[in-house]
């Protein structure tokens, strides 16, 4: 019999600090240490922690939030530099798998990025979120495909993807194609009010159904001091409560704890990885359960805009990836189904 492999993963609701900058990075520091302490070898951390999520264009007209818009542009994070440096090294300290969600600069626009650290520190992927949502769209610049890899760990095979990025069939196909072993989700918490914890339990439960994997989510929180400062408006405020559910989910959709609805705190389960085959055993939706010849996924992993050439075709995923003479052929039409 093979040698039962056991990870141990943290989700991690906390409120960011608001105040002060480098505020929430020291929380972030702390609570990878805090886990160490209690045997973590995975830690997720919510949706655009650092600095914080920008909450603020959820509830203010863009014509009244220049000057948030600026603070958010002054604290965003530079990938590489000094604060992913900071969180490389408290993760090879720990040898642990830190995942990160970062307000990430990139000269003139913001990006919701996710960022995978291995168990030496190495930063191993930076992917941004491809579609923002709704107010979202005043914030952060659009991502591409070229992040939507798995990335081979000490621990595993880890995926991610921020909130309604799973509402997307094909590019959560994308990672379940790679064979993603545990899947991070983050989403902000503290949005929207209870309707929205209940969708994240939907959502996180479905895709380790769907994918055979683990699923670790984290979402954020706010204080109520931290409302009250976003938004003066009573009934502004009641859309900043809610909305929250830190959680781990098994490959058979189960809870392996209970999950965090309220408050701050860790979620930490032990994850027996043998419950993949176990699974996937039964219905391999990249395998023995998928149609390849009826139906096929076809990835255009090229990033959006860079200075060098790049190759479009990676063989790390099991996905069809365009070529430059299919992508012409293409030209017009939506490249999601390959036919």
């Amino acid at each position: 019999m093979p040698e039962k492999r056991i990870v141990r993963a943290a989700a991690v609701q906390i409120a960011p600090d608001l105040e002060r900058p480098g505020g929430t990075l020291e929380k972030v520091l702390e609570t990878i240490d805090d886990a160490a302490r209690q045997g973590v070898q995975l830690i997720v951390f919510p949706e655009t922690f650092l600095p914080y999520y920008p909450y603020f264009s959820f509830v203010r007209a863009p014509v009244a939030s220049g000057a948030e818009h600026m603070r958010l542009y002054n604290e965003a994070v530079v990938v590489p530099g000094p604060v992913t440096h900071a969180v490389a090294e408290r993760a090879r300290r720990h040898g642990m798998v830190v995942v990160l969600g970062v307000n990430e600069r990139d000269h003139g626009s913001l990006y919701n990025a996710q960022l995978i650290f291995d168990t030496d520190g190495e930063l191993l992927l930076k992917r941004r979120k491809i579609t923002p949502t709704f107010h979202e769209r005043m914030i952060w610049g659009m991502g591409d495909a070229a992040g939507l890899k798995v990335a081979e760990t000490g621990i595993g095979r880890v995926g991610a993807l921020a909130c309604w990025e799973h509402y997307n069939p094909l590019a959560r196909y994308a990672l379940m194609t790679q064979h993603e072993e545990i899947h991070c989700s983050q989403f902000p918490g503290s949005l929207v009010g209870p309707i929205f914890g209940e969708q994240i339990e939907v959502t996180i439960r479905h895709h380790a159904l769907e994918s055979g994997c683990f699923v670790i989510n984290s979402t954020g929180w706010l204080t109520e001091p931290q409302i009250e400062s976003i938004t003066k408006d009573p009934g502004l405020q009641k859309a900043l409560r809610g909305g929250c559910n830190t959680a781990i989910i098994s490959p058979e959709g189960q809870h392996l704890a209970p999950p965090l609805r309220e408050g701050e705190g860790l979620v930490i389960a032990d994850l027996d990885m043998s419950l993949i085959t176990k699974r996937k055993r039964m219905m391999d939706s990249v395998g023995h359960y998928a149609r390849p010849e009826l139906l096929s996924l076809a990835i255009n992993d090229r990033p959006a805009v860079t200075s060098a050439p790049m190759n479009s075709f990676s063989p790390s995923t099991g996905g069809l990836h365009l070529d430059r003479e299919r992508e012409r052929d293409l030209v017009g039409r939506e490249p999601a189904i390959d036919d």
